[in-house]
């Protein structure tokens, strides 16, 4: 079985097929979306650096002089939420807006955030532990993250449950040729989403908090650094980035545990490895699977050029298991110490909420391995869904 990306047998294992691009070559031609398919690390690691590649390109030209048609008007509120945000942002827009928000991410607000996080993770794994079990995915692993962002925010608890579903709707968008219907709930979340956060926004001006949202409204308003649709675009990509990849991470990470059971107790037995243990299983079963960037200009990749207005999808997922940088990539390895997997990213656009992340995944991961806290079994082999991009179970459901 080959790349298909719409193929559930794929998706639900795509690394027989990884192995099989990276011998093709460095850049391989995929005529369905009309890719460059980057499969090897080191590749995947330099383009990500490499500042002829953007996420946008609009900075520098317009669709037509792209070679690209102009998205349609339907869609625009969609992209207009999107195109706003840190994760499309290019310099020197993304660098001004980058300063501000990574206030927020600094090591030491991180680090106060670390007792409240254990705490959470404890009280939800209580919760599953008293019902005898459950699905993992809405109990513990989606609340948590989402949670977490929202407070940073500033969302109050009441409003919390909207969050996942805009956020789902919305990162439809971006996986490969999303149909119209998933456009329209695209375009409905963007709007709702985006509506709701005016009404926050206006609250927080008219009474500040300690929140972020409070602090990017101080910078638009005081010092006029930041526009009222960066402040919201950057609000709706750091609560779908927040919890997204955080939520698959954590139940692909039980299934990956799952299906190799030694490795499984050897944590169990030193829970102090718990955070190399983290990094390895965002390296084995990678949550965001696919990064495209457009062709800004003439590249090389190995002995193929890439000309100027095409697109390269960077595969995460076959660059993490890269035997040219990985020793026995398809083990999972939870001992393992060198390893710079690219989950998180690299370059310009790495992952700004990444030590949050990893924290958020210890404190879940610790909760349910804690002492006291029977061993958690499989009830049914799980359903993958059917995106790829960003790629995780339908459930994960467990029992004690």
């Amino acid at each position: 079985m080959g790349f298909d990306p719409w193929d559930a047998a794929f998706v639900a294992d795509p690394y027989p097929a990884y192995r099989e691009l990276r011998e093709q070559g460095r850049a391989v031609w995929w005529e369905p979306t009309g890719q460059w398919l980057v499969p090897h690390y080191a590749d995947v690691s330099a383009l990500l650096r490499d500042r002829r590649l953007c996420r946008t390109y609009l900075h520098r030209f317009t669709h037509e002089e792209f070679g690209r048609e102009v998205p349609s008007a339907e869609h625009e509120p969609f992209h207009v939420l999107n195109g706003n945000g840190l994760l499309d942002l290019e310099n020197p827009a993304h660098a001004r807006v980058r300063r501000l928000v990574a206030k927020a991410f600094t090591p030491r607000t991180v680090e106060r955030l670390v007792p409240a996080v254990r705490r959470l993770a404890q009280e939800l794994v209580g919760r599953l532990l008293a019902e005898g079990g459950g699905d993992l995915l809405t109990t513990v692993a989606e609340p948590l993250p989402v949670a977490v962002i929202a407070e940073l925010l500033g969302v109050p608890e009441a409003d919390r449950a909207l969050l996942r579903p805009w956020s789902a709707d919305i990162c439809g968008m971006f996986e490969l040729r999303p149909d119209e219907e998933t456009a329209r709930r695209a375009v409905r979340a963007s709007v709702e989403f985006s509506a709701y956060l005016h009404g926050l926004i206006a609250e927080r001006r008219a009474r500040p908090g300690e929140d972020v949202i409070s602090g990017l409204i101080a910078a638009h308003d005081e010092e006029g650094r930041l526009s009222e649709q960066e402040m919201i675009s950057t609000c709706v990509l750091l609560l779908n980035a927040g919890h997204e990849a955080t939520v698959n991470s954590t139940v692909n990470g039980w299934w990956s545990l799952f299906r190799n059971p030694g490795q499984l107790a050897a944590l169990r037995a030193r829970p102090e490895k718990l955070s190399t243990a983290v990094d390895e299983l965002l390296r084995y079963d990678t949550p965001l699977q696919m990064f495209e960037r457009w062709v800004l200009d003439d590249i090389t990749v190995g002995e193929t050029t890439v000309p100027r207005g095409a697109e390269v999808a960077l595969l995460f997922g076959s660059a993490n298991r890269d035997p040219a940088r990985f020793t026995d990539p398809d083990i999972l390895d939870l001992s393992r110490a060198d390893n710079p997997h690219l989950s998180f990213g690299a370059g310009i656009h790495y992952c700004l909420g990444a030590p949050l992340a990893l924290r958020e995944l210890e404190a879940s991961f610790g909760a349910l391995l804690a002492d006291g806290v029977p061993p958690l079994r499989l009830v049914e082999e799980p359903r993958w869904q059917e995106g790829y991009v960003i790629r995780g179970l339908e459930r994960l459901l467990v029992e004690f």
